[in-house]
């Protein structure tokens, strides 16, 4: 066979021969298509100068495919299908029927609020799926390649081209011990040096705020033990001497659950700001607005 070449065909036609296909009719093709008769014709009549064959020729009061005709139909009509499947994307995302699933990536001290944030987004969407993940070193990057819908983390990162952001406030700090702590009776700089602290080792990282904020006053802290999130602080300090410095967002139930202590730090620590991002390739997208629209609220009534 040979090749065609696709500059000399209009493929603004094949729309018009997809329906002369179907209706195997030039009158009522032309009123599927909101076009004159004449037009059609002259549509079909191009088509067939630039493929050099009839494709549809007059059997009595209709018109029949020739064998290139079906040919060339069968292979051009699902492509056409996903080109307008495609296109229509941007209108035809109905929470109710959806089940799409949607990557999130958020710290998991947000916990409480995400559990809301998920409940009314099942309720709407019961079809849809929330795949929340924590960050890592490469959330922002993901998120520009489109692999993930929507990030939580600092502001202070910085966010490669095509990602979009907005505020979401400041984490204020304390620090977190268990009742009965011995360095409770003696608060200050000197009992939060004397004591092993834990660490959460997070994906994103930016210059640590503790550290920008105690090494003008010469303080440093002993690192006890790292773990992986902060889930994982509250229980490990109920049965040790460890101290946490954390935002307080960051224990959430923790402080209550395991009947921890929590004391202002010994120095000033700035609030660290969050920002909610998104892929800008998707800021028109209904479904990525949709799932915006509710996360925000989510996040704004945590007590940060």
């Amino acid at each position: 066979m040979s090749k065609i070449d696709l500059r000399r065909v209009d493929l603004n036609l094949l729309p018009v021969f997809e329906v002369l296909m179907e209706e195997c009719h030039v009158s009522r093709a032309a009123e599927r298509l909101g076009r004159t008769q004449s037009a059609v014709s002259h549509a079909l009549e191009r088509l067939r100068e630039q493929l050099s064959d009839p494709l549809l020729i007059r059997m009595g009061g209709a018109m029949a495919p020739t064998a290139y005709g079906l040919e060339v139909f069968a292979e051009v009509r699902p492509i056409l299908q996903n080109i307008q499947r495609v296109l229509s994307t941007r209108d035809s995302f109905i929470p109710a029927t959806s089940n799409r699933v949607f990557s999130i990536v958020v710290p998991d001290f947000w916990a409480p609020s995400l559990a809301t944030f998920i409940q009314g987004v099942l309720a709407e969407a019961p079809h849809v799926v929330i795949a929340w993940s924590g960050p890592r070193e490469n959330s922002l990057l993901d998120l520009a390649n489109q692999q993930v819908d929507l990030v939580v983390a600092p502001s202070g990162l910085k966010a490669p081209d095509g990602v979009r952001s907005e505020s979401i406030g400041g984490l204020t700090w304390g620090c977190f011990m268990r009742k009965g702590h011995p360095a409770l009776e003696t608060w200050g700089a000197e009992a939060w040096q004397a004591y092993p602290h834990v660490v959460v080792a997070v994906g994103d990282r930016l210059p640590s705020p503790i550290q920008s904020a105690s090494d003008p006053s010469r303080m440093s802290r002993r690192v006890g033990a790292y773990v992986p999130t902060f889930a994982a602080v509250p229980p490990l300090l109920e049965r040790s001497d460890l101290i946490a410095t954390l935002p307080h967002l960051a224990l959430g139930d923790g402080v209550r659950n395991y009947g921890l202590a929590s004391k202002t730090p010994p120095f000033l620590i700035a609030p660290i700001d969050h920002s909610l991002f998104w892929s800008a390739r998707r800021a028109s997208d209904p479904a990525t607005g949709w799932l915006l629209d509710r996360l925000r609220p989510a996040l704004d009534s945590s007590a940060i």
